[in-house]
């Protein structure tokens, strides 16, 4: 029977547990992309019903400052008097 050089074996054992190590890694970042989608799906939930909840309370059209959490009420058209 033959067999591989000393050499050869522990090379291709190196190059082995380097392609094993990187399957790791990368079945480690989907985990956690998967997490993190997850937990990027629930805040826009929550940010989609706090919106609401602001829309109703300040207006549909109005601004709202994020820093200093000042309400800009929306602007009133005005139509000189004409129907459009």
């Amino acid at each position: 029977m033959k067999k591989l050089k000393k050499e050869q074996l522990e090379e291709i054992q190196k190059i082995n547990n380097q392609f094993m190590g990187l399957k790791i890694q990368i079945a480690d970042a989907e985990i956690n992309k998967a997490k993190a989608v997850k937990e990027l799906q629930q805040v826009q939930a929550d940010f989609t019903k706090i919106e609401a909840e602001l829309m109703k309370e300040y207006g549909r059209d109005a601004t709202i400052d994020l820093k200093s959490g000042t309400v800009t009420p929306p602007k009133k058209e005005e139509n000189n008097g004409e129907n459009k």
